[in-house]
């Protein structure tokens, strides 16, 4: 068996939700104990922190892992979905796991998979964590793929826990109020142990509140720890945020290479997580908080968050994907300096797609397409929606063609861009890559 071989086994014989949708969840936690025994309890062999949250945690995890890099620990990164490479899900220190140790762990275990028959999810979790333990990982920074409570990762004991906020996502598994989403996701916070809270609003602060004096866990709430003061792109093209420790008033600034105007709520979390694993043992100087958050990307690997790809006209490509995320990415469309906006978009079919659509720019003109997984919402459809809210465009079969038909279309002094789901992103850099 090749590397290739292993992917195709991989997919054809695990659901992956990514992919198809409802149909590879996997509700209960059955599955990931039998794993856990069966893989004789990696996660046990190393220091973890855990990371929930409708959107950020990406962001959020490859921060953190950079900082920790920067301050000498050996250190694994678990995230999902990918883009590119399978691998990108199991990182050590910004290197993917080698293809030919893949191989080897889909030879070893295809029996035990082929009888308990889990999801494609539930599966890479125990590979990172396979991984992580043999490598002897200082510690690993561990994202939540969907929810907290039932998820796969939620076996950990972590140093700290993290959620970076809630927003209506998923609805379908975790709930349709915001006060079920946060319940679901604050199914991570451990007893006693100390949960970093990016951001609240009315309806989640409450439920964070409850579950965490249930369990005698330290909350902390980034806001109150650090207040967002300003940024600005420096000369050297990288984001300068500004930010104030809220109790001592020391005024911190901090250069990175993500420059999505989002990250600055990502950056306060990350600061009060790693003051939470300072008083808990870690040595993460000031000088390597600095370095990890200036060259996260470089790192990392960490891509598809406001990623420029061209300037004449500018290309920019972002995998915010829902209501909370793609607002966020539209506020930061506004107030970039554009002659025309071109937007190559497309969607999964089980998002909230309408009202996605009421959110985006009337103005722009729109190339509407479809990601190419099976859970992709047909162009045509796409398009017939965005025009029964006013959008102006065509439909496109690919990805490839869409951007290729904008890019034709627009002028030096127009902005190219490309998002909607993480699969239209994923399609794009497919095609840069080649």
């Amino acid at each position: 068996m090749n590397y290739q071989g292993a992917l195709d086994y991989l997919l054809e014989k695990l659901p992956m939700f990514q992919r198809t949708g409802k149909a590879a969840y996997k509700e209960g936690l059955e599955n990931t104990y039998r794993l856990d025994e069966y893989f004789g309890h990696p996660h046990r062999k190393f220091k973890t922190i855990h990371v929930a949250g409708t959107n950020g945690k990406g962001s959020v995890c490859h921060m953190l892992a950079s900082v920790l890099q920067a301050s000498g620990y050996k250190t694994g990164l678990h995230t999902s979905p990918h883009l590119l490479d399978f691998r990108e899900r199991m990182r050590i220190n910004g290197k993917l796991m080698d293809e030919q140790l893949v191989v080897k762990f889909v030879e070893k275990h295809r029996d035990f998979f082929e009888t308990l028959k889990p999801s494609f999810f539930e599966m890479s979790v125990f590979m990172s964590f396979d991984y992580f333990a043999h490598a002897g990982v200082d510690v690993a920074v561990v994202e939540v793929g969907m929810g907290g409570r039932l998820d796969s990762t939620n076996i950990i004991l972590p140093e700290v826990s993290v959620i970076t906020n809630i927003g209506l996502d998923h609805t379908e598994f975790l709930g349709d109020t915001l006060e079920k989403i946060a319940a679901e996701k604050a199914g991570i916070i451990k007893d006693t142990v100390p949960v970093v809270i990016g951001e609240t609003n009315g309806a989640t602060r409450p439920v964070f509140d409850a579950v965490a004096r249930a369990r005698n866990a330290p909350v902390w709430y980034a806001p109150e720890n650090y207040r967002y003061e300003y940024s600005m792109l420096s000369t050297g093209n990288d984001q300068v945020i500004n930010i104030t420790n809220v109790v001592s008033g020391e005024k911190l600034q901090y250069s990175t290479d993500l420059l999505g105007l989002y990250q600055h709520k990502n950056l306060t979390t990350v600061r009060s997580a790693i003051d939470i694993l300072n008083m808990k043992g870690f040595e993460i100087p000031e000088s390597a908080i600095k370095q990890g958050l200036k060259e996260v990307k470089q790192s990392t690997g960490f891509r598809g968050r406001w990623d420029i790809y061209g300037y004449s006209p500018l290309v920019v490509c972002d995998t915010g994907h829902n209501a909370h995320g793609i607002s966020e990415v539209i506020k930061q469309i506004r107030q970039t300096p554009w002659r025309k906006l071109h937007m190559v978009i497309g969607f999964v079919s089980d998002k909230d797609i309408s009202s996605i659509l009421t959110m985006l720019p009337l103005e722009a003109v729109y190339y509407f397409t479809r990601p190419s997984v099976p859970r992709g919402l047909d162009q045509g459809i796409l398009a017939e929606m965005a025009r029964a809210k006013g959008l102006k465009g065509d439909s496109y079969a690919t990805v490839k063609d869409a951007v290729q038909s904008a890019l034709s279309a627009a002028t030096p002094n127009d902005m190219v861009f490309v998002g909607g789901s993480t699969f239209v992103v994923a399609d794009y850099l497919s095609q840069e890559k080649k």
